[in-house]
């Protein structure tokens, strides 16, 4: 059978997630702002690729509809 889990009351909980609390590296206010121009930067590395990546796709698929006549 399963262990029955020991019930913590609300003090003791707050107390324990204090402490937990406590525990947490934060990151600095440098790091944040870095971190957050990479990930703006590979969005728009991402964005410009699936762009030129969908606008081959498409234009290949369009060339080849006109070549069986399927295309207007």
């Amino acid at each position: 059978m399963a262990e029955a889990k020991k019930k913590v009351g609300p003090i003791k909980f707050l107390t324990q997630v204090r402490q937990e609390g406590r525990k947490v590296t934060w990151t600095t206010w440098k790091e944040t702002v870095v971190t957050t121009i990479m990930v703006f930067i590979m969005v728009v590395i991402m964005a410009i690729f699936f762009f030129v990546t969908d606008f081959a796709v498409s234009s290949l698929l369009r060339g080849g509809f006109r070549l069986l006549g399927a295309g207007a």
